[in-house]
């Protein structure tokens, strides 16, 4: 009996949509979110202008407008749309992902502090860059805040693995009660900073841990490739391994699975999609948790359309939110992650109540 099939007919009976049918919505979804993203703007240049802006970019064109149409719709709203959709997807894998690892549909990937430890690191390199972090802060530039956010969530990671383990062995009790008091941790020493700081830093620290994707360029979509890159190609090697958790460890031992394996693997993958979120971003709430959620109810708990679904998802929902930050105030622009608590957190209460606020698949 292989890995699959034994929890398709025990577990996975349940689901509502085929997943082609899931996938397809989701993607044609997508696709117009991100035709809207690049069409809408304050500035009022439309996707018409999109041929005039190809034109500027190979070279063919050296009208002001045209240049003005390259930088808009290209170096602008293109890049942050695609990394939008990197941060949305990368939470929503990594959501699903440990809702997989604590068999939970309400975990979070906040949950285990990898997110607090990110923010930490940036917070410390943004009230810092001028007195002890200095030469830290010259030496990368404007990579300073991404790096620290990454290893800061990085570190967190190896701290939280360190702490749980014992004789080889990763508790996943453990693994939860560690990550709630590293997160505690992390969460108190960031105010410790924020309490500390001038006003300057303070009023940074605060749009910072907001969320923006304001600050979108292609040297930030090009940082966050590898990441991506990694995600793709480790998330469809957890499928089997987080099917058969949905069992318990034990029956997923005796169908083969390598437990402590697998959750070394699904713990990196959170931290490295966590960690190149919130450093391309800053802090924004709920994806993780409202994206696998929600296909969940669609299509039943089987992780191979779980994953794939939630990370569109993700994208649709930050992607969705970063449009409405950008225009609802026009030209000023919202904080992303305060839109998508606003939206996130009446959705997710929504679902709660529709499930007649049970917890349980």
């Amino acid at each position: 009996m292989s890995i699959v099939e034994y929890p398709k007919r025990a577990v996975f009976q349940t689901s509502r949509l085929a997943p082609t049918k899931i996938l397809a919505i989701l993607s044609a979804t997508m696709l117009v979110t991100t035709v809207l993203s690049l069409s809408i703007g304050p500035t009022g240049i439309s996707l018409m202008s999109l041929p005039r802006a190809i034109g500027a970019m190979l070279g063919w064109s050296d009208d002001l407008e045209a240049q003005r149409d390259r930088l808009v719709l290209l170096d602008i709203r293109l890049a942050r749309t695609l990394l939008g959709a990197f941060v949305g997807a990368a939470l929503a894998v990594a959501g699903a992902t440990m809702q997989g690892l604590f068999r939970n549909p309400l975990a979070d990937p906040g949950l285990i502090g990898v997110s607090a430890g990110a923010a930490l690191a940036a917070i410390a390199t943004i009230a810092l860059s001028n007195s002890l972090l200095s030469p830290f802060a010259f030496a990368l530039g404007a990579y300073a805040l991404p790096f620290a956010a990454f290893f800061g969530g990085l570190g967190t990671t190896w701290l939280l693995v360190a702490v749980a383990s014992r004789d080889g062995h990763l508790g996943v009790a453990t693994l939860l009660l560690a990550g709630i008091a590293i997160g505690a941790i992390a969460g108190a020493a960031s105010g410790f900073i924020a309490y500390a700081s001038d006003d300057r830093e303070l009023r940074d620290l605060t749009l910072w841990s907001m969320g923006s994707l304001s600050g979108a360029s292609w040297i930030k979509v090009a940082a966050v490739v590898p990441f991506a890159v990694a995600i793709v190609l480790i998330s469809p090697r957890l499928v089997n391994a987080l099917n058969g958790l949905l069992l318990g460890e034990r029956e997923a031992f005796h169908l083969g699975i390598d437990i402590e394996a697998t959750k070394r693997w699904a713990i990196a993958l959170s931290a490295a999609a966590v960690g190149a979120a919130v450093a391309a971003a800053g802090i924004v709430g709920f994806v993780g948790l409202v994206a696998p959620h929600v296909v969940r109810l669609m299509a039943g708990p089987d992780n191979r359309i779980v994953l794939p679904a939630s990370a569109l998802l993700g994208a649709i929902l930050v992607v969705s939110a970063d449009i409405a930050a950008r225009m609802i105030f026009k030209p000023a622009e919202l904080p992303l992650g305060l839109v998508m608590a606003v939206v996130g957190g009446p959705l997710f209460l929504h679902l709660i109540m529709r499930r007649g606020g049970g917890i349980g698949e």
